[in-house]
């Protein structure tokens, strides 16, 4: 059984994603040359989020973190 869901919704339709404690479940939503990342994944028995400012689809820069946060188990 899954850990994390994920949900996408698009013109093709809608898909979903499962990931594990193990694999956590990362999300990239992007334009051509700004974009966001979203990573969950399962630290020290808590669920740990962190969000990223992308570049989009253009040339890979760096991404910048902009927030972190944990839930409260």
């Amino acid at each position: 059984m899954g850990h994390f869901y994920g949900d996408i919704k698009g013109n093709r339709g809608s898909a979903s994603r499962m990931g594990s404690k193990q694999s956590g479940i990362t999300a990239h939503i992007r334009g051509w040359k700004i974009g966001v990342r979203v990573d969950i994944t399962h630290e020290n028995d808590r669920d740990c989020v962190r969000v990223y400012r992308t570049t989009g689809s253009s040339p890979h820069r760096e991404s910048d973190l902009i927030a972190k946060f944990s839930d409260n188990s």
